[in-house]
């Protein structure tokens, strides 16, 4: 896989206007959110626009959970314009969109995309993320929803090659939304570590984000510069643990969560780590986890380590009052009937990445202790 290129926003973006320069695009797809135009990038996406030979076609018509159907749509303005790079400038939805416009371009129009084998392409893809979370810029995977069902699309091709780091782009970040993506981040760093597809790479980077994202909470809530920039940078480290070992339980179980009570992906998340970590705690016996339980013990112990506690129930305490004192809100449940579907919306694949074995009934039990 290709090395990234990263670019900082010093000098009104000049080493990534340079390396545009070197691509010779004169036709650019921006995929993006309509906040872009309370951001400083957007000025410099007007000033490139107006050069002569530049074309900027902004496709800006997906929703925060990305449907099939707008995919399409920006597919078609790609290959109708004429489009020889697409850049991705906003958070999670609006890169999981340009990254399927990407793998899409080259597809048969007259099937569904989502039934045909990805070919990988040459189409170049730029990221500039706005939001501190997803990691979306680092990871092979993109999430879209066709008939409301949750769409994983998956290959290597689709990582960007290139990616701004502007931390002046959280500045404008709702409280709310700075507080769930700042625990999206969390989560993947935690799940990534207990993962059954952990290696010593991805755990590095999983300690890393780690440090960054507590060491830093308080200043980045606070629109601190430097903890923007650090947060910035922790996000982008924990998707680069996820590309090695994918998530686990926490987020198989969040998502229907997330369209069913309005929550951020990232604080539906929260909900579940919260009492996935000590579920698996107790629960050490139902390890699956080939290196066996031992292992699992001694990983529970070094992540204990990783954020000042001496146990892995001190350290799952740690994380529910870090997530506690964010204030956010549990929803109550709507229906005992709620239960069912969410125990059903469970995602299978990503159970088997979980180190502890969870049936049916344990996750309706911790959906039942998640909800009010």
């Amino acid at each position: 896989m290709r090395e990234q290129i990263i670019f900082r926003a010093d000098n009104n973006y000049r080493d990534f206007d340079n390396y545009i320069t070197k691509t010779k695009a004169n036709k650019i797809l921006l995929v993006c959110g309509n906040s872009i135009s309370y951001l400083r990038i957007n000025n410099y996406f007007k000033e490139l626009e107006e050069r002569p030979g530049i074309e900027i076609f902004r496709f800006s018509e997906f929703e925060p959970n990305p449907s099939y159907e707008s995919v399409v749509k920006g597919v078609n303005l790609f290959k109708n314009t004429g489009c020889d790079l697409i850049i991705a400038a906003g958070g999670g939805s609006a890169m999981d969109v340009a990254k399927c416009i990407k793998l899409f371009a080259h597809m048969d129009d007259g099937q569904n995309y989502l039934k045909q084998e990805i070919v990988p392409n040459n189409i170049r893809l730029f990221a500039i993320p706005t939001t501190a979370g997803t990691g979306s810029e680092a990871t092979r995977y993109a999430v879209i929803y066709y008939n409301g069902e949750k769409q994983s699309v998956s290959d290597y091709s689709c990582i960007p090659e290139a990616i701004v780091m502007d931390a002046s782009v959280l500045e404008t970040l709702p409280v709310y939304q700075k507080k769930a993506t700042m625990l999206d981040a969390l989560c993947h760093a935690l799940e990534s570590f207990w993962s059954v597809n952990s290696t010593p790479e991805s755990r590095d980077y999983s300690k890393e984000a780690i440090g960054l994202i507590l060491d830093n909470a308080r200043a980045y809530l606070i629109n601190d510069e430097t903890g923007n920039a650090n947060m910035l940078k922790a996000s982008y480290i924990a998707g680069k643990a996820i590309n090695i070992t994918q998530t686990t339980a926490g987020h198989a179980m969040c998502y229907k969560l997330t369209t069913m009570y309005g929550l951020a992906h990232g604080h539906a998340c929260a909900l579940c780590v919260a009492k996935l970590w000590p579920f698996m705690l107790n629960n050490i016996d139902k390890c699956i986890d080939p290196r066996g339980q031992q292992y699992l013990r001694e990983m529970f112990e070094q992540l204990a380590g990783l954020m000042n506690c001496k146990t892995g129930i001190e350290a799952a305490e740690y994380y529910q009052n870090f997530v506690n004192e964010l204030g956010l809100e549990i929803p109550t449940v709507n229906s005992q009937a709620d239960y069912a579907v969410l125990k059903d919306s469970v995602n299978p694949t990503r159970m088997k990445n979980n180190p502890v074995e969870l049936t049916g009934e344990d996750i309706d039990k911790l959906y039942h202790e998640i909800l009010r």
